[in-house]
């Protein structure tokens, strides 16, 4: 016989934090790819650094998922979107851009 070592009700809050967790949180949204309207889901980080990107860049959100849409490798629009995004902000993130962050240095991180 099993024995609850954390006492019934934090069991019971360890299980409703499980289910909670496991509902969506993405969003959904339209997006004109290629001249095509699409639907995809994203997580609202992901939405907000799509807004970001496509006003540093100069380009409507259509145009950038567009591109990312023509040189995409990954199973899924959603997927290769996310892709973009780590790339595009880990191209950016400079070693000076993590000092004035107060990050940890590069040299001082576990490999």
């Amino acid at each position: 016989m099993r024995r609850n070592v954390l006492g019934e009700h934090a069991h019971d809050a360890f299980k409703a934090r499980l289910v909670d967790s496991q509902e969506s949180t993405l969003r959904s949204g339209n997006v004109t790819v290629a001249g095509r309207r699409t639907s995809i889901r994203l997580e609202p980080a992901m939405w907000q650094a799509l807004r970001e990107i496509s006003a540093r860049e100069g380009k409507t959100m259509h145009a950038l998922v567009t591109e990312i849409e023509h040189r995409r490798a990954q199973s899924s629009l959603t997927a290769a979107i996310r892709v973009y995004l780590l790339d595009y902000f880990r191209a950016a993130a400079t070693e000076e851009g993590h000092r004035r962050a107060g990050h940890r240095l590069s040299a001082q991180l576990p490999v």
